[in-house]
């Protein structure tokens, strides 16, 4: 009977070892597939049979896109673009946040039910009232016209709020006692403590900075603050829309431009789920 038991639980183990390498592999394979194609030949490319591996290993799609089109011209609007709304945003959250966790003022609950009702709106729903904010204020084809409709993140406020209502108030009064302000006790005692949420919050915050694509083309015209991912789609369709043409420049671009978040997630994944799995718990 215990040899029956102990059977069947090798055998679950083996089966959920399967079905999450499958999982993981249907999952990996786009990416890896975006990088054997950047570096293949346009011939092998077009190809009819594809390749699961390059044949001639050469780093000529690379050098097409960095000469023939603005890449790093994109690549430093999308920084600028994508720290601004990571200081803007980081900073809103973190002050709302603590005002929904720790604040005592009439109607806070109530408040925070309109800002969760905030994260069930889809964003296409807001484009166009944004889009006619922005165009009266004459900020299109600029960064604080990029900047600005991504300075609060309903989002971000619950993530840190249930992170902040996990922290016992003995701490900010006895940061109090020893004569902090408040804003002080807030960025040298409440955001320490919840360090794991915040760094994933920040980081949340600049994937979406770093990889926004219908804003921006909404509101921009011109390569002057065009940011990376209106970069690729031009580079897709400078051959008439017939992608197969470059397709190799295409997933090199597009390689390019995940450098910064395959770094920030080799980087800070651990603290990616503890802040997730506290805010979960809480």
């Amino acid at each position: 009977m215990q040899k029956r038991f102990f059977t069947a639980r090798r055998m679950r183990a083996y089966c959920q070892t399967f079905f999450a390498t499958l999982v993981m592999l249907v999952m990996v394979f786009p990416l890896y597939w975006m990088i054997i194609t950047s570096f293949k030949t346009t011939d092998e490319v077009l190809l009819t049979v594809p390749t699961f591996y390059p044949k001639t290993f050469t780093l000529d799609a690379y050098a097409q896109v960095l000469s023939h089109y603005p890449v790093v011209h994109y690549l430093v609007n999308t920084l600028i673009v994508t720290l601004g709304i990571l200081i803007i945003q980081v900073s809103t959250s973190i002050l709302a946040a603590y005002g929904f966790s720790k604040g005592d003022f009439p109607g806070k609950n109530t408040v925070f039910v309109f800002v969760l009702g905030a994260m069930m709106i889809p964003i296409q729903v807001t484009f166009i009232p944004i889009y006619v904010m922005i165009s009266k204020n004459g900020l299109l084809n600029s960064y604080m016209g990029l900047i600005l409709p991504e300075a609060a993140s309903a989002y971000s406020i619950f993530l840190l709020r249930q992170s902040f209502l996990a922290v016992d108030n003995s701490y900010l009064e006895a940061a109090e006692v020893d004569g902090m302000g408040r804003l002080r006790s807030i960025f040298s005692v409440l955001v320490p403590m919840c360090r794991p949420t915040v760094i994933t919050m920040t980081i949340l915050a600049f994937i979406n900075g770093w990889n926004a694509y219908f804003w921006p083309k909404m509101i921009t015209t011109t390569d002057k603050v065009r940011t990376i991912a209106l970069g690729i789609a031009d580079i897709r369709n400078s051959f008439l829309s017939m992608e197969a043409l470059n397709m190799n420049q295409i997933m090199a671009a597009s390689c390019i431009a995940a450098i910064p978040i395959f770094v920030l997630f080799v980087v800070f994944q651990r603290y990616i789920l503890t802040g997730f799995s506290k805010a979960a718990m809480k």
